[in-house]
Formats: structure tokens, sequence, C-alpha cells
């Protein structure tokens, strides 16, 4: 079993930046994969970003691509997601997941556990 807990959102004005971190607690963190999801208001959850257990390979969603970047840090148990020139289209609430065994997917139902979720907001 794992515990995740999101923590970094908050309100950041259009063009800016936050770092979201998710924090993991239970089965040993560099034997699985991570990713982070978003949902805005009235729409269904999408795939943000993945990266596999050792950091090597990532993924990313193309509305995210090059403003974003995921990273882990295996001995702190801890992920990271560094989003750059923010958009009011980012606004969601922010959740990372655990997968324990793809290398990372870009689908939510791959995800064995959840987070709690952070909000971020950008104002424009």
């Amino acid at each position: 079993q794992v515990q995740l807990v999101e923590s970094g959102g908050g309100l950041v004005q259009a063009g800016g930046s936050l770092r979201l971190s998710c924090a993991a607690s239970g089965r040993a963190f560099s034997s699985y994969a991570m990713g982070w999801f978003r949902q805005a208001p009235g729409k269904e959850r999408e795939f943000v970003a993945a990266i596999s257990w050792s950091g090597g390979s990532t993924y990313y969603a193309h509305s995210v691509k090059g403003r974003f970047t995921i990273s882990r840090h295996n001995a702190k148990n801890t992920m990271y997601l560094q989003m750059n020139s923010l958009k009011p289209e980012d606004t969601a609430v922010y959740y990372c997941a655990a997968d324990f065994v793809n290398s990372g997917s870009y689908y939510h139902y791959d995800y064995d556990y959840w987070g709690q979720g952070t909000q971020v907001t950008v104002s424009s």
C-alpha cells in the first residue's frame, strides 16, 4: 500500500511558475512509476505527465510539453512537477498517482493509488 500527499499548489498569475511535490510512503518508492493528472471543474481527469521508477523515462501531455517538467528524488520519496509559463487553462486540481505495473502510463485506470489533490489556480 502507498500513501501520497501533494503540496505546492496555490494562486499564481499567468506566466508564473509553481512547483508541486508529491510525498510518498509505504511501498518502496523506487519500485514504481508515478504520474500527475489534473481535473478542472466540469471536466474529466486528464493526464499531465508520468515518470518511470528510475526517472529515466518521462512522458508529457501535448498541452504541457515544454512548460512542465516531471522529476523524482527516490532517496527523498518525492516526485515533483515544475510548472512554468502557466496559463489560465492550467487551472485545476492536480493529483499524483502511483503505478505498480507500467513504466509510466497516460491512462488514469493504470494507476493504483492516488493522492488527495492540490489546487492550482492561474489568474489572467
